[in-house]
């Protein structure tokens, strides 16, 4: 009897370069768990409606359970013969349990088979990277409270604008990395559809019973459309979008990082555990682990990518250029959680450089904007005030100095309160005239502080 699944078509020997060419095991095998735990769910379900006798269902249950532990303790050698990982475990248990083993593939498809597994582990993996992101978010939360009163400059264009808190900075990754998490979530809703019954393309004429399994399996609801299902990798590149939006983020908190790091910035201190040296420079610390999370962001944009192209053209329902997704799904996803895993610990033993960064403190003008705000109070009309201290600026640098050092008679000249408008000069004042919602004024950084604090919990 053929080793093929689908042998019986067939009388000659398939040519050995079209199995390396076609063998999925090399890259589906990680699957194991989830096959074995479907064909458990599937089994029970042939044997609740006489489809498999009971001892039959246990005896399969309980092979597919040593399989799995076998598979774990690396004693199966898997054969590009077998193509792939629901065949390699098929075959095993057939040789175990013979014509019992044959029966369990009854009423179901590769097609079905894999899009459940794929679905099941994607599950898991959405599960996975809430928890890493809610450990990033927690650190990022712990060195925002311990910098609680650490002023930075704030940055458009990479240029100095207005000053803002370091919780304010650390606290705006906390919100990227919480939108993150509410899109996985999102996504999950259409991952937890069972599509496990729909078999190759058409449904089946057997009478299985799909609510059984969804229960089992602990899916939300069923597929109603076995084309669909068989063509289906919506969710999955959906998933992978989710994935490269967070690998976005962690590039760009990187660059940051990176560019603070610098001695033209010296704005933190990196542990180093987390970075490497030159070979031949003797004096170097690089920051290689950040540099490496922004240089892999563009492999995760590369599978989406890649998915993306890859169904962009297919007919109804199932086609064998399917079998490509795995390589790019399970790539971006290792690449996005050994960054997440990287980055919590890195945050935490970072430190930041604050006698270096309060040296430069008042350099940039960073309290332009709020003097303009400041001449609106005074009742000078906007467009007027920009002028004003845009012209105040450029007499800063020809007399090389700062706003604050100017003399009244450059401020009596827009307004009667000068008091008033000098009260908003330097820094400090300047971060302390702010109120808005949202805004990084000290009372609104303290009320997110508290209110991340008891959500991240």
């Amino acid at each position: 009897m053929s080793q093929k699944t689908w042998g019986g078509r067939f009388s000659g020997e398939t040519d050995r370069r079209v199995e390396r060419f076609t063998e999925s095991i090399s890259i589906d095998q990680r699957l194991f768990r989830h096959d074995i735990r479907a064909s458990q769910a599937h089994a029970r379900m042939l044997a609740a409606v006489g489809l498999l006798t009971a001892s039959e269902a246990e005896s399969i249950v309980t092979t597919l359970t040593e399989i799995g532990q076998r598979i774990e303790k690396g004693e199966m050698a898997f054969r590009i013969e077998l193509e792939d990982i629901h065949t390699h475990i098929e075959r095993s248990l057939i040789e175990t349990l013979g014509d019992v083993g044959r029966k369990l593939h009854t009423a179901r498809s590769r097609n079905d088979q894999v899009i459940t597994d794929v679905k099941l582990w994607v599950r898991d993996a959405i599960d996975e990277l809430d928890r890493l992101l809610l450990g990033v978010q927690r650190a990022y939360l712990e060195l925002a409270i311990a910098e609680k009163d650490t002023i930075l400059p704030g940055y458009t264009h990479l240029q100095r604008a207005q000053p803002v808190l370091a919780p304010h900075v650390f606290l705006a990754f906390v919100e990227k990395f919480q939108r993150d998490r509410e899109r996985l979530q999102d996504t999950r809703k259409r991952v937890n559809i069972l599509p496990l019954g729909a078999a190759a393309l058409a449904g089946t004429t057997l009478p299985i019973n799909r609510e059984l399994v969804r229960e089992q399996l602990d899916f939300a609801s069923i597929a109603m459309n076995s084309l669909d299902v068989s063509s289906d990798r919506d969710f999955l590149i959906e998933f992978v979008f989710d994935l490269s939006l967070i690998a976005v983020h962690l590039s760009g908190w990187a660059e940051e990082w990176i560019l603070w790091t610098t001695t033209e910035f010296q704005f933190i201190e990196l542990p180093d555990a987390f970075c490497t040296g030159s070979s031949i420079m003797p004096h170097k610390k690089n920051p290689d682990v950040l540099e490496l999370i922004r240089g892999k962001t563009g492999g995760v944009i590369a599978a989406l990518q890649q998915l993306l192209i890859l169904v962009k053209g297919l007919p109804l329902a199932y086609n064998r250029d399917l079998q490509e997704d795995k390589a790019a799904l399970f790539s971006a996803f290792d690449t996005v959680a050994a960054s997440l895993e990287l980055a919590a610990p890195l945050i935490q033993q970072s430190k930041l450089r604050r006698e270096s960064i309060e040296s430069r403190l008042e350099d940039g003008f960073l309290d332009a904007t709020t003097l303009m705000e400041a001449l609106i109070l005074q009742g000078v009309p906007m467009r007027s005030a920009h002028e004003a201290v845009g012209n105040l600026v450029r007499l800063c640098e020809q007399r090389r100095c700062r706003l604050m050092d100017l003399p009244d008679s450059e401020y009596a000249s827009l307004v009667e309160n000068v008091s008033a408008v000098r009260s908003v000069l330097g820094v400090k004042a300047a971060l302390n005239a702010f109120r808005s919602v949202g805004s990084t004024a000290p009372v609104q950084v303290e009320s997110q502080l508290e209110r991340w604090s008891k959500q991240l919990a």
